[in-house]
C-alpha cells in the first residue's frame, strides 16, 4: 500500500480549507487499493479528499474475467473522521476519508474483474470509475514433486520406508542434532517437500539435556525455513494412525514466526499452551500458515499471531478443545466466581488474508479473534481482509467472535455458536472498517448480542441470528439490516444502543416484544451534525413502549417488526443462567407462515438468491440449505 505524498497532502490542504464550501462537498478521487483476496471474498479501499457532507457513493459491479455479465456488489462503505477511542481516552484515532468495502460469494482460484463507480451530486475531480482484476486464492494443498521424508517415533521397531528418521527435528534439520547440536545443521528441507509422521506418541522430555527428539528445556520445534505458495513444506500424518505430538508441558510447541508457507495435516497436539506461536508485534510474522484437519486438545491456544507481517493463514477444519469447565457457563467478571484463565483465544490472528474456517471450537476463553493490537503500526501494513466462517463455537468464557483491532474488510460470516458468558459478537475497537457480521447463529449469551464498545467504527450487521439480548453500547457508522434479536429476558430492553453519527441506520430488524419491561426501546444519538462524535452522556436517551414508537420518535426502524419464539422451528429459551444448552435439537428455521418470514430488505451480494417476495429475517433463508458448521469430512 503506498503512503500519501506531500502533494497529495498539499492538495488536500488547499482543498479542503481554501476552497469555498460548496467546493469541499465535492469528492476528490485518489489511491485505489486492492487488498490480499481470500478464497471466497476480496476487499478494496478508495482515499479521497473533500465530500464534507458525505453524499459521495461508490456502486460495485464485478464478474468473472471473460463473462459479459456483470454481477451487482455491495456498494463500498463511506468512512472518514469517527473517532476511535482507547480506554480512558489515552489515544484517540481518527478514521481518514475513503470508501472501503468488500465482494463476497466469490470461487477460490478464480480471476475477476471490478468495476467502481464514484459519483458525487456536487461533482468529482480525477478518475471516478476504476476498472480492476483480482484473483481469489485457492484451497492450499501439498505439493507433489518434492522430496519425501518419513518420521517415525522412538522406539518404533517396525519396518520403515526410507529416508526414516526419529522424530520431526531429525527430518527437518539432519541427525544428529541432540542437544545445543540441534541449531547446527542448515535446514534438509526444501519448498515443496513433505514430511510424513508416521503413527505414535512424540513427546521429548524437555528437561532431559540431548534428548533424541531434540527439545531440550524450551520444548519447541522452532522451525525456520521457507516454502512457497506453490512449494509448501509440508508436515502431515502420514495415513497409518493416529499422530500425537505432546508438548510435555512447554509454552509452545510449533514456533512458525519464521516459517513461510508451511502446511500441517492430520496431527492431535496436546499439552501445550500455544500448539502453533506464529508472530510477535514489532519482531516478526509469518507467512503462508496452513492447519487443517489437526485436533488440539488440552491447550491454552491452537494459533496466535500478534504481527502485522503475517499473511494468508488458513486455519480449518480442526477440532480445537480448551480446559474450561465444560459443564458450566462462567465469566471472567460478575456475580459467579470468575473462570480462571486455563485456556485463552483458540485461534487470534492479525495481519492480511487469513482464512479461519470450519473450525470445531470448545471451552476456551474466545473461540476466533482478531488480535487487540491497539492503533495501526506505521508503516506496516493495515489489518485487512480477514475471514472468519462456518466455524462451530461452544461454551466461551467471553464471546464467540472478536473483531477487536480490525480496520477493513473483516468478513465474519454463517458461523454457529452456543453459550458464551459476556457477548455474542464483538468489535471494540474497529478503525473505521468495514466489518461485517453476516447470517451468524448466536444462542444463550446472558450478556448481549453484540459489544461495540470503544467507539468502533464501521460496521455491517446483517441477517444475524440473536438469541441474546440487543445491548449496544456505544458505534460509530453502524448499519444493521434484517436481524433477529430475540432477547429472553423480559426484564431488559428489547433494544439498547448509542450510536455517535448521524449517518448510521437500523431498519428491518426483528425484536422479541417485551412484557415486564416498561420502555423496551431505547436509542441514544446525535439529532444534527454538530453532535458526531460528541461524548455518549451530552446525548439523549429516547424510550419508547413499542417498535412503531420507536420509528416515529427516531426515524429508526420503519420497517421493523416485533417476534416472539414462535417464529422458529424449534428454539428454547435460554432462561437458566450459567445452563450450558446443547445443540442437538435446536432448529432456528423459520416456521411456514412467521412474521420473520419475507419481512427483511434486499442488500446486493448478501441476500441475492432469496426465494420469496422479500429476504427473511434472520440468519437462515427459507428454502436455502443451511451451511456446514465446523469440520467437513
Amino acid at each position: 500500500m503506498k503512503t500519501i505524498t506531500l502533494t497529495a497532502l498539499l492538495a488536500s490542504f488547499l482543498f479542503i480549507n481554501w476552497q469555498p464550501a460548496s467546493v469541499a462537498d465535492k469528492t476528490m478521487a485518489d489511491e485505489f487499493i486492492v487488498e490480499p483476496s481470500t478464497l471466497l471474498c476480496a476487499g478494496f479501499e478508495w482515499k479521497i479528499f473533500g465530500d464534507d457532507n458525505r453524499n459521495a457513493t461508490v456502486s460495485v459491479e464485478y464478474r468473472k474475467k471473460g463473462d459479459t455479465q456483470w454481477k451487482q456488489g455491495h456498494p463500498l462503505l463511506r468512512i472518514g473522521d469517527e473517532k476511535v477511542y482507547g480506554h480512558d481516552q489515552r489515544w484517540v484515532y481518527t478514521v481518514p476519508d475513503m470508501f472501503a468495502g468488500s465482494i463476497f460469494n466469490l470461487e477460490p482460484g478464480t480471476s475477476y474483474e471490478g468495476r467502481f463507480s464514484l459519483t458525487d451530486p456536487d461533482g468529482v475531480e480525477g478518475i471516478s470509475e476504476k476498472l480492476v482484476t483480482f484473483t481469489t486464492r485457492k484451497e492450499p494443498q501439498p505439493y507433489v514433486g518434492g522430496q519425501t521424508y518419513h518420521v517415525y517415533p522412538m522406539g518404533y521397531d517396525g519396518p520403515k520406508e526410507s529416508p526414516a528418521f526419529t522424530g520431526l527435528n531429525a527430518a527437518y534439520y539432519g541427525e544428529g542434532n541432540q542437544g545445543d547440536w540441534w541449531m547446527v545443521p542448515e535446514p534438509r528441507v526444501q519448498p515443496g517437500d513433505v514430511i510424513l509422521v508416521h503413527a505414535g506418541l512424540y513427546k521429548g522430555d524437555r528437561r532431559k539435556y540431548a534428548h533424541e527428539l531434540a527439545l531440550d528445556f524450551h520444548g519447541a520445534y522452532v522451525l525456520t525455513q521457507k516454502g512457497t505458495p506453490e512449494k509448501p513444506i509440508t508436515i502431515k500424518a502420514a495415513g497409518d494412525g493416529e499422530v500425537i505430538f505432546d508438548g510435555d508441558g512447554a509454552y509452545r510447541l510449533f514456533d512458525v514466526m519464521a516459517a513461510d508457507y508451511h502446511y500441517f495435516e492430520g496431527l492431535t497436539i496436546r499439552n501445550t499452551e500455544v500448539a502453533f506461536y506464529a508472530g510477535l508485534k514489532r519482531v516478526m510474522g509469518a507467512s503462508g500458515l496452513t492447519v487443517t484437519h489437526c485436533k488440539m486438545e488440552d491447550i491454552g491456544m491452537a494459533v496466535m499471531t500478534h504481527s502485522a507481517d503475517s499473511k494468508n493463514f488458513y486455519i480449518a477444519d480442526n477440532t480445537l478443545i480448551g480446559r474450561h469447565e465444560p459443564d458450566t457457563l462462567i465469566g471472567w467478571y460478575g456475580f459467579e466466581k470468575p473462570a480462571p484463565l486455563t485456556s485463552y483465544v483458540a485461534i487470534k490472528v492479525y495481519g492480511q488474508g487469513h482464512v479461519v474456517c470450519h473450525n470445531s471450537i470448545s471451552f476456551f476463553h474466545d473461540g476466533v479473534s482478531v488480535d487487540t493490537h491497539g492503533l495501526p503500526e506505521e508503516g506496516k501494513p493495515k489489518c485487512a481482509s480477514i475471514d472468519f466462517y462456518r466455524n462451530d463455537i461452544f461454551n466461551m468464557a467471553d464471546d464467540f467472535i472478536e473483531a477487536d483491532g480490525g480496520v477493513h474488510n473483516i468478513r465474519v460470516f454463517e458461523n454457529r455458536g452456543f453459550n458464551s458468558y459476556h457477548a455474542s459478537l464483538s468489535a471494540q475497537p474497529m478503525f473505521g472498517g468495514p466489518v461485517y457480521f453476516i447470517r451468524n447463529i448466536c444462542y444463550n449469551t446472558p450478556g448481549t448480542a453484540l459489544k461495540y464498545m470503544i467507539r468502533p467504527a464501521g460496521i455491517y450487521t446483517y441477517n444475524n441470528t440473536f438469541i441474546t439480548e440487543a445491548a449496544i453500547s456505544v458505534f460509530s457508522n453502524g448499519h444493521f439490516r434484517n436481524n433477529i434479536f430475540m432477547g429472553p429476558s423480559d426484564s431488559r430492553q428489547a433494544l439498547s444502543a448509542t450510536t455517535l453519527t448521524t449517518y448510521s441506520t437500523m431498519d428491518f430488524n426483528g425484536y422479541r416484544k417485551k412484557s415486564n419491561s416498561e420502555k423496551p426501546y431505547r436509542l441514544r444519538y446525535p439529532t444534527n451534525n454538530a453532535q458526531n462524535q460528541a461524548d455518549e452522556k451530552e446525548l439523549t436517551w429516547v424510550e419508547a413502549t413499542t417498535l412503531k414508537e420507536l420509528s416515529k420518535l427516531t426515524g429508526f426502524e420503519t420497517h421493523g417488526v416485533e417476534l416472539d419464539f414462535d417464529v422458529f422451528e424449534n428454539v428454547t429459551v435460554p432462561d437458566k443462567r450459567g445452563h450450558i444448552y446443547a445443540v442437538e435439537g435446536v432448529d432456528f428455521s423459520l416456521r411456514k407462515g412467521s412474521k420473520a418470514i419475507d419481512a427483511g430488505v434486499a442488500i446486493p451480494n448478501i441476500t441475492d438468491g432469496f426465494a420469496g417476495k422479500a429476504p427473511d429475517l434472520g440468519a437462515l433463508e427459507t428454502g436455502v440449505a443451511m451451511p456446514v458448521y465446523g469440520p467437513r469430512n
